[in-house]
């Protein structure tokens, strides 16, 4: 079904059945798509992906932007199915291929991928499309370059998770230089790590992925764009840190430069939660280097960058061993984060929006079984939205769901 948000937010429309679809929205003259593509029949890697990928195909096709996906991130139970996966990727988009990472987590319907994608669209004048490789794309359009980092990789034959997640932000780094921008202009990552809960030696696996984060970022002043007046905050990225099949650690990244002086990244923090880089040392010597969401305004508009979201209040774990009482407290977490209040005190008046703004949404889920009562909730609170689902360790053992996402609203009237 079509529909678009409430009152006079007509510029964002939503074309979605069952979580399958996508989502249009027009920002300044630029068209931005999302898609979760999901397949619906298929028994073989090669039938499902083709149907996962009439979705792109009809996205590109009904809105008259075809070559417009910039990067995805296809799922797949693990890595034994990568090179079939990405020979039909290839296959498919040929020289329009995007920024692709491959993110080992099964998908929670049974299935042998489903694909989360984002595009630019190309009917517009002005809008650049880079594809330097299938790791890394650059966007430019109205004074402001996008770099769209995929499926990176360690490169260090050390199996210590410390120095493979080091390596992997040192080859992010690099990536990011061959496009033109260093990395204090990333805004958005993705850490995809093999048994994060687990333990090497004495130290869980999640933790010393933290201690390199914290390292690497040690020297690093993030600065995307200009905050707004008077809040001279920390500044780290939106994040992501995830489970995933095997034990090795894949990472992403979106980078924004600009001079326009128009353009503000401000790092939110939520009102319900204990910044995550001030959490207490009994989650870790070295905290977690990243911010609760990336608000980024122009004009009337803005785009919010959700991190992934758990059920934490405080610092503590709320919900415990209730799934569905967990997926509501990670959507009251999101909502209290995106919500007019919260903008209006980082700086931001007039902006926010309600869980409506999402434009999409992913949903980790720790258990397989917890798939339908987490999927309900989501359901139930958000309405149609384009959403991939996919199995997934979460960074606490009693943590049994994460929600992202990227949210929209426009600047209220007086």
């Amino acid at each position: 079904m079509a529909s678009s948000l409430p009152g006079s937010l007509q510029w964002c429309r939503k074309v979605c059945s069952d979580g399958v679809g996508y989502s249009v929205v027009e920002l300044n003259d630029v068209r931005h798509v999302f898609a979760a593509a999901v397949p619906r029949r298929g028994g073989t890697l090669a039938a499902q992906a083709a149907d996962a990928l009439a979705t792109i195909k009809q996205l590109t096709e009904d809105q008259g932007v075809r070559g417009a996906i910039v990067s995805q991130s296809v799922f797949l139970p693990g890595p034994h199915y990568l090179e079939e996966a990405r020979e039909i990727i290839r296959d498919f988009y040929g020289p329009e291929l995007p920024a692709t990472t491959y993110v080992f987590q099964p998908p929670c319907e049974d299935k042998l991928l489903s694909i989360e994608a984002l595009g630019v669209g190309r009917r517009h004048d002005g809008v650049r499309i880079l594809r330097l490789s299938e790791h890394l794309v650059v966007v430019e359009h109205s004074g402001v370059t996008w770099v769209h980092c995929a499926h990176v990789r360690p490169a260090t034959d050390s199996s210590a998770v410390y120095d493979r997640t080091l390596s992997a932000f040192q080859q992010m780094a690099a990536m990011l230089q061959k496009a033109g921008v260093s990395y204090e202009h990333v805004i958005r990552t993705w850490l995809y790590l093999g048994d994060i809960v687990g333990m090497e030696g004495d130290v869980q696996r999640y933790m010393e992925m933290n201690r390199a984060r914290s390292d690497f970022y040690q020297n690093i002043c993030f600065r995307p764009a200009r905050r707004p007046a008077g809040f001279d905050t920390v500044v780290y990225p939106a994040s992501t840190g995830i489970g995933a099949e095997g034990r090795d650690i894949v990472m992403s990244c979106i980078a924004l430069d600009t001079a326009r002086d128009d353009i503000l990244a401000m790092p939110l923090e939520n009102p319900l939660q204990r910044s995550a880089f001030d959490y207490s040392p009994c989650y870790g010597l070295k905290s977690p280097k990243f911010c609760r969401a990336m608000a980024l305004s122009c004009g009337r508009f803005a785009t919010i960058l959700i991190s992934g979201t758990a059920s934490i209040t405080n610092e503590e774990t709320q919900f415990i061993g209730d799934v569905a009482g967990q997926t509501h407290q990670t959507l009251d977490n999101i909502e209290a984060l995106i919500s007019k209040y919260n903008l209006a005190r980082h700086g931001m008046p007039g902006l926010g929006t309600t869980l409506e703004g999402l434009a999409i949404a992913r949903v980790y889920v720790k258990r397989k079984e917890d798939y339908p009562a987490v999927r309900e909730v989501c359901e139930k609170r958000l309405g149609e939205v384009p959403t991939v689902y996919a199995v997934a360790d979460v960074c606490r053992p009693e943590l049994l769901v994460e929600i992202e996402g990227i949210a929209f609203c426009q600047l209220e009237q007086g």
